[in-house]
């Protein structure tokens, strides 16, 4: 009895140790950012980015590859997946940047391409 006690004791211990694992993920793809909202568009998805220090950060970064504002930069960063509602970010995927690990210009001059009104 006594060894089952120092069983389960330990059981629960190692149990409630346990590191609650985030969804963090390695994502490449095309980043835009214009006023207060940042989109990043991968080949098949796009995810609404959670402005914080590293949002703003990376903006900072895709600046020197931009003509325009509207321009996109080609980036790869870390971060945590969220599908939760969020009161400002309508996309179904959310990221909260984490960590940039690469920012560089679009792949050729027709990719920004945009059609301009007026100036």
């Amino acid at each position: 009895m006594k060894k089952l006690m120092i069983l389960l004791l330990c059981f629960s211990a190692t149990i409630s140790c346990k590191k609650e694992e985030k969804n963090i993920i390695t994502i490449s793809g095309d980043y835009v950012f214009q006023d207060d909202a940042a989109v990043l568009q991968t080949d098949s998805i796009i995810y609404g980015v959670i402005i914080n220090n590293k949002a703003q950060e990376l903006n900072k970064q895709a600046e020197a590859f931009k003509q325009q504002p509207t321009d996109m930069v080609r980036v790869e960063v870390k971060g945590i997946l969220n599908k939760e509602k969020h009161k400002t970010i309508l996309w179904e995927n959310k990221i909260e940047i984490t960590e940039i690990l690469n920012v560089e210009a679009a792949p050729n001059d027709d990719y920004n391409n945009v059609i301009k009104l007026s100036e």
